[in-house]
């Protein structure tokens, strides 16, 4: 009886409970209508109406030169329905929205997903695209402020389902079609096929149709003038994918569209200047302040771009790479130009030009290192400023000769072949005993390889991600030979980089952008100085010293080569690759650093190595650039004393005999490498013991070994 009591009274409380929360659901869904009811729902009759857009402005420094106008003179042309292919609706259904015909205008699962996967990458849960519906888009891209909030999230969804009961499916695709943006001017499907291909909407085939449909989500990332055109083949063979799962497409339609080779259009340069650099502009703002706001917001954008000194650069640029396609099959070429104190990017050339199809011009080499661009030599100052922060000096004396440095082989196999490594020097010449500041500035290749070793892998590559080469992701993948520029590399992080050199070891993050000011003339971004010491300064003072010193290169490169500015401090370094495919020059004075590159676009390469590749180029330049800046010099370095004669320079004794002469033959015959005298991993502390612990130190004493044999048997 008391059982029967205790279950009728659960009863009566569940019974309650659910009562409450009936209540409590009616409290809450009123509340929510009424709130609703308050939203102030722009009329649907205002759906042809299109927002009036207010365009971002790309400036140069001045704030008075003017770059980009994003949106003048902007395209539209509205076509029907029956006016556009089925490749294109089927691939933008497949892509953005593969539910379309089977949903009321919303997808509250899709949206909740999206808000989750936006909280989780860090954002706003009503940032980004992601869970709207096409019919979601057209109400966002026709009528709604983008603003990223509830209530416009809210409004999107109400009046997408009222546009569902207003317009058949295939009148809102066609909207769709007939607004969604496609990069620059370019609004709509026809006047994008008419861009990018030559034809109508309704003409284009399937592949090119993917293409299109991949383009809306962000325009300005995935344009096929910009410098993410991989990412562009990938979303446009993801649209394909969709297609063909979603049964629009048969196999044979899906991989003949996936092998096609597809041609775009030369863009139109009308009201553009520096290219490559307002792009670069571009794409930054699309990802920080998305693609809407570029065109509604009225953005005047001051950038940090020199327009007289870009206009030369994008003249010598041309005028060089021209000349060097005759020469030396060299096609393409850049330039970059940074001021080291401030960060700013004052000259930015991506390509001999941005609008040349037959090089690939609008693919931007200055910010890319894709395909394979390596720095060659011009990588070894990194790890010469490592050797020195450990404690060898310029005055460290290394042996220039052939070394086998693969412990998997015998010190007397001298080739690098079947996993052993000897490399050689550019002429093939062994200079015997040299200062590490004589074998930087003449860019040998054997000391360089001992300084890594000396300085340590893991310790330059975490230097020269210090310094700014963004593209050294660890060291796993690199060896020895990553002194001589076994890595891939972009030319702005090398500019940045050197920029450390310049500024006297501090490193100052690169600046594109003086201030933005919205259309009510408000600041809403502002250049901000961003440093920190990455490097000792008396360290970035002795590669200064080396790299400026003309006697110390004068062998290498000549007394008065284009690196020499008689009376004025310049401080240079070149690199090229063996496979002939890159030639770098990186110079600087204490207030501008310049980088140039010379190569080819498909990666094809160059017919010979030579100075004359790219020094020229980068010495036209550097003429007329030096002419705005003050005359600086570096300052001083301090010239380091160790407690060890062999890290000073002095390798060897010089006995005298009886009559006063010197037997260097006898000294010569005590000599040894610097394994003998130094623990790579304390050189100023104690002689080793046991030298044979150090596993390249049989290797190195065989070369020193066959060099004197070689001088006392002559």
């Amino acid at each position: 009886m008391a059982k029967k009591r205790k279950n009728g009274r659960l009863k009566e409380i569940a019974v309650d409970v659910l009562l409450v929360l009936f209540v409590l659901g009616l409290v809450g869904f009123g509340t929510l209508s009424l709130w609703i009811a308050t939203l102030d729902i722009p009329d649907l009759s205002a759906f042809d109406q299109r927002r009036v857009l207010q365009s971002t402005k790309i400036y140069d420094r001045t704030g008075e030169i003017l770059l980009y106008d994003l949106h003048q003179d902007v395209k539209r042309t509205v076509v029907g329905y029956d006016d556009i292919s089925h490749h294109i609706k089927n691939a933008t259904i497949a892509l953005e929205d593969d539910a379309f015909f089977e949903h009321i205008g919303v997808r509250p699962l899709s949206i909740l997903r999206s808000m989750v996967t936006n909280i989780k990458n860090g954002g706003s849960p009503f940032s980004g695209a992601g869970g709207s519906t096409i019919t979601q888009q057209v109400i966002k891209n026709s009528i709604l402020v983008q603003e990223k909030t509830l209530t416009r999230k809210i409004k999107e969804a109400i009046l997408a389902i009222r546009l569902e009961q207003s317009l058949t499916k295939e009148e809102i695709l066609t909207h769709y079609l007939n607004e969604a943006p496609y990069g620059g001017t370019i609004y709509g499907v026809e006047e994008a096929s008419l861009a990018f291909f030559g034809k109508r909407a309704s003409e284009v085939t399937l592949a090119e149709a993917a293409y299109l449909a991949a383009l809306p989500q962000a325009p300005t990332y995935y344009s096929p003038y910009g410098s993410n055109t991989d990412d562009l083949e990938a979303r446009k063979n993801h649209a394909l994918d969709r297609m063909l799962l979603n049964g629009f497409i048969t196999e044979e339609e899906h991989s003949a569209a996936k092998s096609e080779e597809v041609s775009f259009r030369q863009q139109e340069s009308r009201g553009l200047r520096a290219p490559h650099f307002v792009f670069y502009i571009r794409e930054y703002l699309a990802r920080k302040y998305g693609e809407t706001s570029l065109a509604e917001r009225g953005f005047k954008v001051v950038t940090t771009l020199d327009w007289e000194l870009q206009r030369e650069a994008e003249d010598i640029v041309r005028e060089y790479a021209l000349s060097n396609e005759q020469t030396f099959d060299a096609s393409n070429a850049a330039l970059v130009a940074a001021d080291p104190q401030t960060g700013e990017i004052l000259t930015m050339v991506g390509s001999r030009d941005y609008f040349d199809e037959d090089i690939d011009g609008n693919f931007n080499v200055a910010v890319n290192k894709s395909p394979g661009r390596q720095p060659g030599s011009a990588f070894k100052p990194f790890v010469y400023a490592q050797a020195f922060r450990e404690g060898y000096t310029p005055n460290t004396v290394l042996f220039d000769l052939k070394t086998q440095f693969s412990t998997s082989c015998a010190p007397d196999n001298l080739t690098s072949e079947d996993g052993c490594y000897s490399p050689t020097n550019y002429d093939d010449e062994f200079r015997g005993p040299v200062t590490m500041k004589n074998a930087l500035a003449q860019s040998l290749n054997i000391p360089a390889v001992k300084t890594l070793y000396l300085a340590g892998i893991n310790d330059s590559i975490k230097l020269a991600r210090d310094m700014g080469i963004t593209t050294l992701d660890g060291s796993g993948d690199f060896g020895l030979t990553l002194v001589l520029g076994g890595a891939e590399v972009s030319l702005l992080d090398m500019v940045s980089a050197y920029s450390v050199f310049a500024n006297e070891g501090v490193r100052t993050e690169p600046v594109s952008i003086l201030r933005i000011e919205d259309s009510n003339g408000e600041v809403i971004e502002e250049a901000e100085t961003k440093q920190s010491r990455v490097l000792e300064r008396n360290v970035a003072l002795q590669i200064s010293d080396v790299l400026s010193d003309n006697v110390a290169r004068t062998p290498l490169y000549g007394a008065n080569s284009l690196m020499y500015f008689p009376g004025r401090d310049v401080a240079a370094k070149t690199g090229t690759t063996n496979d002939r495919r890159d030639a770098w020059i990186l110079g600087y004075t204490p207030n501008l650093v310049v980088g140039a590159w010379a190569g080819n676009n498909d990666n094809h390469p160059m017919n010979n190595l030579s100075g004359l590749i790219i020094t020229p180029l980068w010495r036209a330049y550097m003429d007329v650039a030096l002419q705005a800046r003050d005359e600086e010099t570096f300052p001083q370095a301090v010239e380091p004393s160790t407690n060890k004669a062999v890290l000073n320079g002095v390798w060897f004794s010089i006995p005298g005999t009886e009559d006063g002469s010197l037997d260097v033959l006898e000294s010569v015959a005590d000599a040894h490498s610097i394994l003998y005298y130094v623990d790579k991993n304390n050189p100023t502390g104690a002689i080793p013991s046991n030298p044979n612990q150090d596993s390249q130190y049989r290797y190195w004493e065989y070369a020193v070994e066959q060099w004197k044999r070689s001088l006392l048997n002559n």
